[in-house]
């Protein structure tokens, strides 16, 4: 049986960046922060303390597409970010489709703060990163069978 991989994933945005963490054994996915993103360019200092805290195997950026599936307003920043990502720290970068994933995200924490199980309001920051969770469960699920020994 191969070892659990460590996956971060990303939920670029062109003001904040959505982190979550989660692992190929449990295929599941957590909200983990949210980082700056500049005028000029990411928090890559934020970044990269990230990702010495989370020791990744692997990183997942989502990909920004339309309803229609043709490449989201962002895509061409999104595609620089996982390219940087992949210059920058040496680590395997894969593409998941983010559509919908900040809605999700938004409905979901309302939804929690309405039953009681969120008691602070939803901010920006929550969804982001809230939403780079349900990405990345996304692509852990959709990869899950397909991940071999590391």
């Amino acid at each position: 049986m191969s070892r659990a991989r460590i996956v971060v994933g990303f939920d670029f945005g062109l003001r904040r960046i959505g982190v979550a963490v989660g692992d190929t054994l449990t295929a599941s996915a957590a909200p983990h922060a949210t980082i700056a993103h500049h005028r000029e360019a990411p928090d890559w200092p934020a970044i990269e303390r990230t990702l010495r805290t989370l020791g990744p195997d692997l990183l997942v950026v989502g990909a920004p597409y339309n309803d229609d599936g043709s490449p989201g307003r962002i895509a061409p920043q999104a595609d620089a970010f996982a390219a940087e990502l992949a210059a920058r720290f040496g680590l395997p970068v894969q593409r998941a489709d983010e559509r919908y994933s900040s809605t999700a995200a938004h409905s979901q924490l309302r939804e929690q703060r309405a039953s009681g199980q969120r008691r602070r309001a939803v901010r920006k920051e929550d969804i982001d990163s809230a939403a780079a969770a349900i990405l990345l469960a996304g692509w852990l699920e959709a990869n899950n069978e397909t991940q071999g020994p590391s």
